[in-house]
């Protein structure tokens, strides 16, 4: 009850937390970039100008420009405005625009000019217009990169002879000083333009991306309801191929060893070296397969021997999961509820942790946009200012003073916990995530557990069997599996922890530090393996009896551990079996899906063309995560009615005897295997 009313209490905190997020953040400020005036370009007063442009990007390089070093790189102190397209040119202003005569108008493109500024109706003079920066003495080549007009690096190294900027003694110095300015972390490719071709492929081939994905589901039910038929067919041919690659492993080192054994090197000779293959060529090192892989064939015959009996039960239990799923199909359809409740999580986190990164108020401050003049000494970036009141007159002595956005208001309570409400936004995240999987987890193992334990099968089965486990998770069993994804988030919180403390501390190289952070989060993962597995079996436990978690946890261990070679067997069998089917669903649609998307199977007609895609790949890769993800939500059904169906049929062995008082529940292939059989009342059938 407790837990219960602490998970309540979490998740209303949650959605504070999001409120607040709401209240003080701002998207924009990560959606859009903003000009030098604090102004969203894309949306507003520049809807249709989503790029920004740089006057002068020379002035963005921090370790040359005195101003920018001032500001920590938080901003580039030249002037940005708002574009529709980025420059696709090469120009620089020419001399002749220096003349008396000469109109700025004709020299000058409005488009990359400030806005509240009009070159047709202006008499400043060219020199007026640089110096003040009201629209730009040269601009480059440029390609959007998050909304901003920056140069790729492979087009630095094709400037034209006659491109001189002003300071520069070269062409070579011209593309070394735009290098330092633009991100060394920039691709030579547009990122926008593979984006929209990847669109384009999606846009021509979404409706034979489902039909794939609807070949993916069918293949994946049929491979179930074939279970109930095949299992023991499927079993004993998985079984037999492994013996025989095993077999064939003994044979291909007897044959190598033969082929060598007459050679006269040896590991002694060879010594150690880097060339592995050389090792192939030394009779030594197939003797040394051959041997292991005896060992190895001689170990699978011997468990193939002794624990026979234990894999019949293992092929009944599975075929009996076929028959539970059949008579129960609406539970093939319940990972959809588990997805769909786990995108609200995903996409709750990911707001509010939007919204928290974009609290609070823009800060603005006045920058010389010229600081290589004398008389713009003076400003240093540190006075802040207002650009809707900023009055530009008050700074006579430097006309390149401007008021431009730096960052976003840091300070305040709110903003100073920041950092702690993300802490906060991860782990009602992940506890959120892992209370989800458990409800699911606990409904199906309701339902598998109801059909097991109806005497009369089907006639005895709950009408709605999983609408009604769904219920009583939700009624009686809200605590106990918050309790267990309480255990498990905090698991997987420590083990984010040891990650982010890592890859700080990966840069010291110390090796002791690195081996005992390694050795932390080989625990821990194991930790949480062993958590995931305990929680499980509690929660079938918690959907037969009802009882606490702990209680379910300890009783599901201790029954486990008193039949645990049956568990292995059970655990290994169907985990082949399953990889099998799901490598049987994925491949084939994988293999159709190739054959398709890249054209060598042709449809009658116009239907579709191959040659229209951009890349064929990206509908091949979908259809093939796609299958995958539906195979892995069937198949995560049928594994936990095995594992419900398991844990049913050893309580059923402990607790009963097959007397009239305390009958047997399991099928009768089950009982078969093991020489049981209910006993028959006086007088009955």
């Amino acid at each position: 009850m407790f837990c219960c009313f602490l998970f309540m209490a979490i998740i209303a905190g949650y959605m504070i937390v999001g409120v607040l997020a709401w209240l003080y953040g701002d998207p924009r400020h990560v959606l859009y970039p903003r000009n030098s005036t604090g102004m969203f370009c894309g949306i507003g007063q520049n809807k249709g100008k989503p790029n920004v442009f740089y006057f002068d990007l020379l002035k963005c390089a921090t370790a040359t420009n005195v101003m920018a070093a001032a500001l920590h790189g938080l901003q580039c102190p030249t002037t940005q405005v708002c574009v529709d397209q980025c420059p696709g040119d090469f120009w620089i202003l020419s001399p002749g625009a220096y003349l008396p005569t000469a109109k700025a108008k004709d020299f000058f493109q409005q488009q990359y000019c400030v806005p509240s500024f009009n070159l047709s109706t202006t008499d400043l003079t060219a020199k007026e217009i640089v110096d003040k920066e009201l629209c730009p003495s040269f601009y480059i080549p440029t390609s959007s990169v998050l909304g901003r007009c920056l140069p790729s690096l492979g087009l630095l190294n094709n400037i034209p002879s006659n491109f001189t900027l002003p300071g520069m003694a070269s062409v070579n110095d011209t593309a070394n000083a735009l290098k330092n300015a633009t991100s060394d972390v920039l691709s030579g490719f547009n990122l926008r333009q593979v984006g929209v071709r990847i669109f384009e492929d999606f846009a021509s081939s979404w409706y034979w991306i489902l039909i794939g994905l609807l070949i993916a589901m069918l293949l994946s039910l049929i491979f179930l309801l074939l279970l109930r038929f095949m299992a023991p067919v499927l079993v004993w041919l998985l079984i037999v191929g492994v013996l025989g690659v095993v077999a064939y492993g003994i044979w291909h080192c007897y044959w190598e060893y033969d082929n060598y054994k007459n050679s006269s090197t040896t590991i002694s000779n060879l010594g150690f070296t880097t060339n592995f293959s050389a090792y192939l060529q030394v009779k030594e090192t197939w003797l040394a397969f051959l041997i292991i892989l005896c060992i190895l064939e001689a170990i699978l015959l011997l468990v193939l021997l002794f624990l026979r009996t234990r894999i019949l039960i293992a092929i009944a239990l599975i075929q009996e999961s076929s028959k539970a799923v059949g008579h129960m199909m609406s539970t093939l359809l319940y990972p959809l509820v588990t997805f769909a409740l786990l995108i609200v999580c995903i996409a709750y986190w990911g707001i509010t942790a939007l919204y928290l990164a974009t609290s609070g108020a823009p800060i603005y401050k006045v920058v010389a946009l010229n600081s290589s003049t004398n008389s713009c000494l003076a400003i240093n970036g540190t006075e802040t200012c207002d650009p809707l009141s900023f009055n530009s007159s008050a700074y006579m002595s430097c006309p390149s003073a401007q008021c431009i956005f730096i960052k976003y208001n840091t300070e305040g309570l709110f903003q100073q916990n920041l950092f702690n409400l993300q802490i906060y936004n991860v782990l009602a995240f992940l506890w959120c995530v892992n209370f989800v999987i458990a409800l699911g987890q606990c409904t199906l193992a309701g339902a598998f557990a109801s059909y097991y334990w109806a005497f009369s099968k089907p006639s005895d089965i709950p009408t709605f069997p999983l609408s009604q486990a769904f219920i009583r998770s939700l009624r009686y069993h809200v605590g106990s599996l918050a309790f267990g994804a309480l255990i498990l988030t905090i698991v997987q919180f420590i083990r984010i922890v040891l990650e982010y403390l890592d890859h700080k501390f990966r840069a010291a190289q110390n090796p002791c530090a690195r081996f005992i952070m390694c050795c932390l989060k080989c625990c821990f993962w194991c930790l949480e393996k062993f958590i995931k597995f305990i929680n499980r079996n509690a929660y079938i436990m918690i959907a037969i009896y009802g009882k606490n978690f702990c209680v379910s946890a300890k009783n599901a261990f201790s029954l486990l551990m008193r039949n645990i070679l049956r568990v292995v067997v059970l655990d290994k069998v169907t985990d082949l079996l399953l990889l099998f089917g799901k490598l049987l669903v994925v491949g084939g649609v994988g293999v159709l899906a190739f054959f398709f998307f890249s054209g060598r199977i042709q449809l009658p007609g116009n239907a579709f063309n191959s040659q229209t895609l951009n890349y064929y790949w990206v509908p091949i890769i979908t259809v093939i995560v796609g299958a995958y993800l539906i195979a892995h939500g069937f198949f995560s059904v049928y594994n936990m009615c095995v594992d419900t169906l398991f844990l049913c049929f050893l309580e059923d062995l402990e607790r009963n005897d097959g007397t009239v008082e305390k009958p047997y529940y399991m099928s009768k292939n089950l009982m078969k295997i093991l020489n049981k059989k209910n006993k028959v009342p006086k007088g009955g059938k």
